[in-house]
């Protein structure tokens, strides 16, 4: 194999790799970019080590590179290894990596606001200008320790955000272990298994309490969201978020587009004849956001709050929280209709049966749901 110059790499036009010789090849990619690519056995295994790209890493300087290369494999080294320890980002830098990887998937803006605050407050002071295969079960632990027993919750939420940050640094090779999984384990304590259960009103009493908030002081935007959520039992953030484009009072549905939906599917709502009345009462609100519930403190444009709806139930003295009423409307549809399980579940947007079943099931019952929502919207009234 003749070995490259200068004149040959400058007319090299074909795509391909072309051998200087030994472990040295050029790579002519198919727009034209020119890279030195070295072929070396370590351990047994085939590896091709990038060397920089041509021109800016002369014939010369590429040649010097290989040869160094060469001479630490001899010498027993890995020369990859050392350059991803040369370049291994510390906790805070990786941390920044793994937000930007997850935040496209999280619908929820609290979750991704949350999720570098909590590692701020609770973890870069020991552990965030720390080069990440530096970190060892010791330092998580000092993290964890005091937290585990006193703030469960919180606990578990920052060893998952650590855990996934280290599972991010492990996949591309910058740790070997993830000193944050089952490594650690049994150096912590087993926490009692509590089960999260959203304050809920008995189906009974949610007319009485619709009927509380309709005379309170409260805006009509606000009051008007709370009532459009409780009777088209969707949740907080779909109906706060909700526009008038996404209804169609012809054919009495309100479609939720994908990235609104926990399940990420467009969902079909029908609408009761007291939820068009209620955004009849709104449309006097609409303005360029295309809000139906525009949030009544900020200016033209601006949602409301999460907090709004639970404020208005607390100050009102109603022991719910917002998400609370599509369990109160679960345990209606169950004791007081006789509609089909899955009816119910595809009212609230739930998965019904395998991912087989689902698949083979391709209706949304959208006509047996408008009976149902109907039914709903005239016991609330009632």
């Amino acid at each position: 194999m003749s070995r490259l110059t200068h004149t040959m790499i400058k007319g090299l036009r074909e795509p391909g790799l072309y051998g200087d010789g030994g472990t040295l090849y050029l790579q002519v990619a198919p727009r034209g970019s020119r890279s030195w690519i070295q072929r070396v056995m370590i351990n047994g295994k085939r590896r091709d080590i990038g060397l920089g790209g041509w021109p800016v890493v002369s014939l010369a300087k590429a040649r010097a590179r290989a040869f160094a290369n060469r001479q630490a494999i001899a010498d027993g080294r890995d020369p990859l290894a050392e350059k991803r320890r040369a370049s291994v980002p510390t906790f805070r830098e990786a941390a920044v990596k793994t937000f930007e990887a997850n935040r496209p998937r999280w619908r929820n803006i609290r979750t991704a606001s949350n999720w570098s605050r909590q590692l701020e407050r609770h973890a870069f002071s020991t552990i965030g200008d720390l080069p990440v295969n530096q970190i060892d079960r010791e330092h998580v632990l000092r993290i964890l320790t005091p937290l585990w027993t006193d703030r469960p919750e919180v606990a578990r939420k920052l060893r998952g955000r650590i855990r996934a940050t280290l599972g991010w640094c492990q996949a591309h090779g910058h740790v070997e272990v993830n000193v944050a999984g089952e490594a650690i384990d049994a150096a912590l304590p087993a926490q009692p298994a509590v089960a999260a259960h959203y304050r809920a009103l008995p189906y009974g009493e949610v007319g009485k309490a619709l009927a509380t908030i309709e005379v309170s002081r409260a805006s009509l935007s606000v009051k008007a969201c709370l009532r459009f959520m409780v009777l088209t039992a969707c949740r907080s953030g779909e109906a706060r978020l909700a526009t008038w484009p996404e209804i169609d009072t012809e054919a009495r549905e309100w479609r939720i587009p994908a990235d609104r939906m926990k399940g990420g599917k467009v969902h079909r709502v029908p609408l009761s004849g007291a939820v068009l009345a209620e955004l009849e009462r709104v449309r006097p609100l609409r303005d360029s956001s295309d809000l139906i519930f525009p949030s009544p403190a900020a200016r033209n444009g601006r949602p409301m709050s999460d907090a709004t709806i639970s404020k208005l139930l607390r100050e009102n003295g109603i022991d719910a929280v917002p998400h609370g009423f599509r369990s109160s409307f679960r345990d209606w549809a169950s004791e007081k209709t006789n509609v089909p399980h899955a009816v119910a579940e595809m009212a609230l947007a739930h998965h019904v049966g395998s991912a087989v079943e689902r698949s083979y099931a391709r209706s949304d019952l959208f006509e047996k749901r408008r009976g149902l929502m109907d039914q709903w919207a005239e016991f609330v009234g009632g």
